[in-house]
């Protein structure tokens, strides 16, 4: 499984007061489908649409859908970079319209103070799932799960090869409930293996695998 990212520039800042407090929210397309973009995917409606469901009715209404500030580099969600709780997302057309709330974490005062000094943000969805390609055309397939639905990032109209490289690059598998890099877990797995004559030249050729990665 690899490390899916996408971007979304067009977000909107709106305030709600409820019960005497205001409270600063985003809104706008979180994730779109039947459209490749430009990282040269497509999302099929039926995917997306039944990860959305799981992801609404497991998280969103839960209160546990939460997004950082930037682009981490993982599937997993850093309680110390919360920056906002998504409180709503649905279908509508192709597109999957969501608003979060900007909460009064550290990450939050942050993005609060950004969007105040007029700083244009976006959102970027990241989840887990398979590609397969077709004509030129990576399709995501029904394996997919999102981590969340939206991080915060600056600038996501500015070329990102890099970090979705970096990204991307990473493959994920499931051990023990947990994820773990696939390249980290074949090492282990190699060392586990090996007999006694053969561990300390498996050890060594995993500390060259990992020096040779950095």
């Amino acid at each position: 499984m690899k490390l899916i990212t996408e971007s979304i520039e067009d977000i909107r800042i709106l305030t709600e007061e409820k019960d005497g407090e205001k409270h600063l929210y985003i809104e706008g397309v979180f994730l779109q489908s039947e459209i490749k973009n430009r990282n040269g995917r497509i999302y099929p409606f039926d995917v997306l649409n039944k990860e959305v469901e799981r992801y609404s009715e497991e998280y969103v209404k839960a209160g546990r859908a939460l997004g950082e500030l930037g682009h981490p580099d993982g599937p997993t969600v850093n309680l110390d970079r919360v920056s906002h709780k998504i409180t709503s997302l649905k279908a509508e057309g192709n597109n999957f319209m969501g608003k979060a709330r900007i909460l009064d974490t550290p990450m939050g005062k942050i993005a609060k103070s950004l969007l105040g000094e007029g700083v244009k943000l976006g959102v970027s969805s990241r989840g887990m799932g398979s590609l397969k390609e077709e004509n030129g055309v990576k399709y995501v397939s029904d394996d997919f799960m999102l981590a969340t639905a939206a991080d915060i990032v600056a600038d996501p109209s500015a070329p990102d090869a890099f970090v979705n490289g970096i990204m991307e690059g990473k493959e994920w598998v499931w051990e023990g409930g947990l994820l773990r890099e696939k390249q980290i877990q074949e090492m282990k797995d190699s060392i586990n293996r090996a007999s006694k004559i053969e561990l300390e030249e498996k050890m060594l050729q995993a500390f060259d695998r990992f020096l040779s990665n950095l």
